[in-house]
């Protein structure tokens, strides 16, 4: 036995409650029907003349239902006689190669043939302006050359900056349209300046181009979309700042604002920037903000294979196991940290051999005196938390924030192999 087993083989497990938060369960049941229905009174979309080319926008997050919201919106513009296509508008991601990004398309059900439509993957870039500073304005290449401009993305909370535009469609013009060289240099000064350079890009964009509409999505704390806003580019800027403010109220979090240990079973590129959403966590990738919930130690045990390997986020961790590290693709990973200048997501942590090390680990080193009265969390992502398993010692807080109790207490269940056995439906 070596000693990181020797060291850990005792260390307590606290016994565990399966549980349920309560969100806001009001979703669209038909979401097809809704775009038909209000698309065609936007000005925008009536404007759309037969015969011109429209870029469609496609993102790398897993948003829920967006292979249909993108195909539903790519028919109508057909329906008018144009030809839509599809571009990737994802910043560094996908390894930041043309290639890679339309496998990230993919991964979210986003294809040539279940879109009906072309996709155009290029990392190269056109400069259509600058901002205050100086700094160029970058446009990718089809989208450049298209009639029209069509921006689809989910409005949220940005995992690394605050502002009246965070993640949504002002961002989707800056960074995901700017590719890797506008992401490149957008990031250059930091997140301090983020919020600021993302509305004067976006507003340079929306002065030098087409944006026939957008379509800024939002998601209930169960993760199914609850509203679709589609908005004129005129209305994007104004618009924007009060759909943020709902999808603030409607973001899913845990009930509690303290943890000594957080374990999160799987992180991923589709699931948050950061691999696990930091206004879950509490752990930020930089200086400039913190969150209102602390967490002495997390664990992520594993990636999801729709994240293709790049695991950025896992530096935000205190541990994981061998399984994830086996499956990280520095060449995915990478880029993007070095595109956004925040290398602490890349950085390595202690690698444990099982599921059940790194729980224990977790544990061994959350400072507290008597580790039977640990305060532990387990998560299936930092997206998917109606189900959730705590320690008996938050059950207490739990009841009072109108969590439910599914369960009795019970050990937590792991296979001889060491891998943790929790149902998360």
């Amino acid at each position: 036995m070596s000693f990181i087993e020797d060291t850990l083989r005792d260390i307590p497990l606290p016994k565990i409650v399966k549980a349920e938060q309560q969100f806001n369960p009001d979703y669209l049941t038909n979401i097809e029907e809704y775009i038909r229905e209000n698309l065609k009174n936007v000005e925008g979309y009536k404007n759309i003349k037969p015969g011109q080319t429209i870029a469609v926008t496609g993102g790398s997050r897993g948003i829920n239902a967006i292979d249909i919201i993108t195909k539903s919106i790519c028919n109508m513009v057909k329906e008018k006689g144009a030809h839509p296509f599809i571009v990737p508008a994802m910043g560094s991601h996908g390894g930041a190669t043309a290639k890679g990004q339309i496998e990230m398309l993919e991964t979210i059900g986003i294809t040539e043939e279940k879109m009906g439509v072309p996709i155009k993957s290029s990392m190269e870039v056109v400069q259509i302006g600058e901002i205050l500073d100086g700094r160029p304005v970058y446009l990718d290449k089809y989208a450049n050359e298209a009639d029209g401009i069509i921006l689809i993305n989910r409005v949220k909370a940005h995992t690394s900056f605050r502002g009246d535009y965070e993640s949504g469609l002002m961002k989707m013009m800056a960074i995901g349209l700017g590719k890797q060289m506008g992401a490149q240099d957008y990031h250059k000064t930091g997140f301090k300046l983020m919020p600021d350079i993302v509305e004067r890009v976006g507003l340079e964009i929306l002065k030098n181009k087409n944006i026939c509409f957008g379509a800024a999505i939002i998601e209930n704390s169960y993760g199914k979309v609850c509203e679709i806003s589609l908005l004129t580019a005129d209305e994007i800027p104004v618009e924007e700042k009060k759909l943020l403010i709902k999808a603030n109220e409607l973001m899913p979090k845990l009930f509690f604002k303290q943890a000594d240990v957080l374990i999160v079973e799987k992180i991923g590129k589709e699931i948050s920037g950061t691999g696990m959403d930091s206004n879950v966590t509490g752990r930020f990738n930089n200086e400039h903000f913190k969150g209102d919930i602390t967490v002495t130690k997390i664990s992520a045990l594993d990636v999801s294979e729709k994240s293709h390997g790049n695991c950025n986020g896992i530096g935000l961790a205190d541990f994981t196991t061998r399984r994830l590290f086996s499956k990280m693709d520095l060449d995915m990973t990478y880029p993007n940290a070095l595109t956004a200048t925040t290398v602490v997501t890349v950085k390595i942590p202690m690698i444990l051999d099982t599921d059940k090390m790194a729980v224990q680990a977790a544990i061994k080193t959350c400072n507290l005196l008597d580790l039977r009265n640990c305060r532990i969390a387990l998560i299936e992502n930092t997206k998917n938390m109606k189900t959730i398993y705590i320690s008996e010692s938050m059950i207490d807080e739990a009841t009072i924030n109108n969590v439910k109790i599914l369960s009795e207490p019970f050990d937590i269940p792991f296979a001889e192999d060491g891998s943790l056995k929790l149902d998360f439906n």
